[in-house]
This record gives structure tokens, C-alpha cells and sequence, in this order.
């Protein structure tokens, strides 16, 4: 894994990622509009926002699988708008997905070892004839995977099939699969989505040991326990737009987010609304 990194110095040389006036268009609808913020080296950002606010088409053109119609995203100040997703992954941004998406017929291992097929150095040809550099390389992948697996408590389920785990090790096992490639900068998407409350409990302090391992990470969360108690700051967006950012106890009180999350009467039974209002009465 990446060694530990300070945390951000503020003085915007270690920003890593920018958003400048991102803005994208599905037909008639606006998806996101006018979208800016940074994500400075060593934090850990949450992007919230209502159901249907563009989170997730903020994270796909982050990657990218779509392209803004409008403004530049910059990586370590480079111009990356609209790169096919496997260059930007390869520039050091990975994510996770809502859903689970596991190999089903692999073991843990074989998944989290999928996951570096971008660093494989070796060819086909000698994977074929087992030359002593891919037998080597197949070395380096194993014992790289196993150590990502020990950080998140998963090295002794490596050789179970990965679908036959609970739920919440799934996620684990995905968040591995993400890891192992050591990226700078992991994009997290609902973490926490179908985990029982121990499960985000637990989430918590691993999404803080990724931080502390040197990965920068932004995540989308329904589960504000979660975003309120692990993130440095906080993006709000509302219908594509931003409306708020700031710090945890700062977005808690703010009455732009209060109004967007609360002001809904046709949708009383969200979770994430109501996770809200208990965060606000708290």
C-alpha cells in the first residue's frame, strides 16, 4: 500500500483533483450544472446530496464514463476531462460501484488479484510458456493482494469463493479489489449501502485506515453516521446544482441542506432523509 501522507496544508499545492464548472445533459435534463470543487491530497470528501441530485453522474464523469458537456476536471492540474475510463484509472483515480460487481466464480484472492491487471507487465506469450518473469510477477500480484486482504480483515476468507460471504465482507472484498492497485485517489460509492449497523460501524475505521495509508478518497453515502463521522468535508448538491460545502458540523446546520433534504413531503420514508433529521435533532 501507498505509504502515509500529511494531511492537506491548504495552500492549494496539494490539490489533487479539480472540478471547474462541470456541467453534463441527458436530452432536456441538466444533470449537474456549473459543478466546482477541490479534493485536496490526504482528506476525505463526501459528496452528498437528495436521491436523484447527480452524485452518481458527478463520480462517472469523475472516471470517466461520461463526458461534461461543460467545464474541465484537472489531475494534479493536468486537463483530464472526457479520457476513456482505463487511462483515468490508470493516472491513479479507481472506484467502487452502488452494486456489488465480484467475479462469482473466483475465490476472494482471484478477485482482489483482478484488480492490478492494469500494472501486469508481463505478456500473454509468457504466461503461456511460464517464464521465470511471470512466475515471478504472478508472486509480486499474490503477495500484494494477501497484504491488502490483512488490512481489511479478510486474509483468512482469501481462498472462499467471494459471493458465498456476507454482504458487508463483499463490500470489503470489492473495496480490496479497488485497493490493491494502490491508487492515489479512491472514489467510493454507497460503502455502506445494505450494511447492518456494526457493518458501518466497522466502515468507519476502514475508510480511515485507507486515508491513513496514503489514498485520498472521496465517497457518496446515504449513511450519515458515516459521512458525519469520517469525512473532512462536505460538497451538497441539489439537482445538479451545489449549494453547500463545507465541515461536517458546518453542513449539519446549514439551512440550504436542512431545506433540501427536508423539504420533501411526497418522500417521508427515504432513509437518507431521515437519516438527516436525526443527525440535525442530535
Amino acid at each position: 500500500m501507498n505509504t502515509a501522507v500529511s494531511r492537506p496544508s491548504g495552500d492549494g499545492s496539494d490539490v489533487l483533483l479539480e472540478l471547474d464548472g462541470i456541467g453534463i445533459s441527458f436530452g432536456g435534463l441538466r444533470a449537474v450544472d456549473d459543478l466546482s470543487f477541490k479534493i485536496r491530497r490526504g482528506e476525505i470528501v463526501g459528496l452528498i446530496g437528495p436521491n436523484g441530485a447527480g452524485k452518481t453522474t458527478v463520480f462517472n464523469m469523475i472516471t470517466g464514463v461520461y463526458r461534461p458537456t461543460d467545464g474541465h476536471i484537472r489531475w494534479h492540474g493536468r486537463d483530464i476531462t472526457g479520457l476513456a475510463p482505463h487511462r483515468i484509472a490508470e493516472a491513479g483515480i479507481r472506484r467502487t460501484f452502488q452494486t456489488i460487481r465480484l467475479f462469482q466464480d473466483m475465490t476472494v484472492l482471484e478477485n482482489v488479484i483482478a484488480g492490478q491487471h492494469l500494472r501486469m507487465r508481463q505478456s500473454w506469450w509468457q504466461g503461456l510458456l511460464n517464464t521465470p518473469a511471470q512466475r515471478r510477477e504472478e508472486r509480486e500480484l499474490v503477495e500484494r493482494a494477501m497484504a491488502v486482504l490483512r488490512q481489511l480483515g479478510l486474509a483468512d476468507v482469501a481462498q472462499e469463493i467471494a459471493t458465498s460471504l456476507p454482504y458487508g465482507a463483499q463490500r470489503r472484498v470489492e473495496m480490496a479489489r479497488t485497493l490493491v492497485a494502490e491508487p492515489e485517489l479512491v472514489i467510493l460509492d454507497e460503502p455502506a449501502a445494505g450494511l447492518n449497523e456494526q457493518e458501518s460501524a466497522a466502515l468507519n475505521d476502514t475508510i480511515r485506515a485507507i486515508r491513513d495509508s496514503g489514498i485520498t478518497v472521496i465517497l457518496v453515502e446515504h449513511d450519515m453516521s458515516v459521512v458525519m463521522n469520517v469525512t473532512d468535508n462536505i460538497v451538497v448538491i441539489n439537482f445538479g446544482k451545489k449549494i453547500a460545502e463545507g465541515k461536517p458540523a458546518e453542513i449539519r446546520s446549514n439551512p440550504l441542506v436542512i431545506e433540501a433534504y427536508l423539504g420533501q413531503d411526497d418522500d417521508e420514508d427515504d432513509p437518507l432523509m431521515n437519516a438527516v433529521q436525526d443527525q440535525v435533532n442530535a
